[in-house]
């Protein structure tokens, strides 16, 4: 198999129901619900952008219409943006359309995470590509991806992210077996297992939603059975790639830092907002001001 070095395609699996959020969702997908003043999935499709990745493909589901939407120009507002001379606003709005070629396809039945991947087959070809979870917002000033863009170029396997997190919540996570490449900042994966009981977890390394896999990942996929839930798991074929030899074989993993939020999770949904609120120029002051105001009323 001939594998182009150069990454530039990413797949942003954005099929989820989001339950989680019911019933805010129930009308509206769960990519689109806002963190400040855009919508989450936005943040993602921006640090794919920032590291190179131009090519996007979203594997969408029903009622996700509102994705191709965002995405999409719309003229008639940009027209009346500059008539009345808001360009502040029109280049908030153009933002999102001049952040590369995005393209979609439907994940027709919900059989997991693996299948969503398998179903970028088609577009990604006979070369290496990212994949970006829509519900995982990495800071944009701690940059993921091209640590694990330099990795996968070096090694020629698969490179994920993984996280350390307290033990107790390793359950929640797919948890990777590792160890260390002598003189190297990355690890090697020997074996990773989805949610794990916590005593048989190998690590308190979870797997987060960044990954970068070697095209050789859809031939396991094809073949890939049902795992946890029923579903085809990426987990479990990155679990062969791991004890495989040959061309595209092994994985190897980045261990991530800096900040990550799970925007699927309410609790982090919303310290995802406050922070980069904090950190907007035009609410920064004054929330943080509110904020000590509100912390002293609490404690009082």
């Amino acid at each position: 198999m001939s594998v182009s070095r150069r990454i530039t395609k990413a797949v942003i699996p954005a099929a989820g129901l989001g339950t989680r959020f019911l019933p805010a969702t129930k009308a509206m997908p769960k990519e689109m619900l806002p963190v400040v003043d855009k919508p989450a999935i936005q943040y993602v499709v921006a640090e794919a952008a920032r590291a190179g990745l131009s090519d996007v493909l979203m594997i969408t589901g029903r009622s996700k219409r509102a994705l191709e939407d965002h995405f999409d120009r719309v003229p008639s507002l940009e027209a009346s943006l500059e008539a009345k001379g808001d360009h502040k606003k029109l280049s908030m709005i153009q933002e999102a359309t001049a952040l590369g070629d995005i393209h979609y396809i439907r994940q027709r039945d919900p059989r997991g995470l693996g299948h969503a991947v398998l179903c970028a087959k088609q577009h990604v070809g006979d070369e290496p590509f990212a994949v970006l979870l829509g519900d995982d917002l990495i800071h944009e000033q701690d940059d993921l991806l091209t640590s694990m863009i330099q990795v996968q170029e070096k090694t020629g396997g698969s490179v994920i992210a993984l996280m350390e997190v307290d033990a107790q919540h390793i359950s929640s996570y797919g948890c990777a077996d590792v160890e260390v490449v002598s003189g190297s900042e990355y690890v090697k994966v020997r074996g990773l297992v989805e949610k794990p009981n916590v005593d048989e977890a190998p690590s308190n390394l979870a797997v987060i939603g960044r990954y970068l896999l070697h095209p050789r990942v859809f031939d396991v996929l094809e073949h890939t059975a049902p795992g946890r839930g029923n579903e085809i798991q990426l987990t479990d074929a990155l679990q062969e790639l791991a004890t495989e030899n040959g061309e595209g074989s092994g994985v190897h993993a980045v261990i991530f830092r800096g900040r990550r939020y799970d925007t699927g999770d309410k609790l982090s949904y919303l310290e995802a907002n406050i922070t980069l609120a904090v950190e907007n120029d035009e609410l920064g002051e004054e929330l943080k001001i509110w904020l000590k105001e509100f912390v002293d009323r609490m404690d009082a």
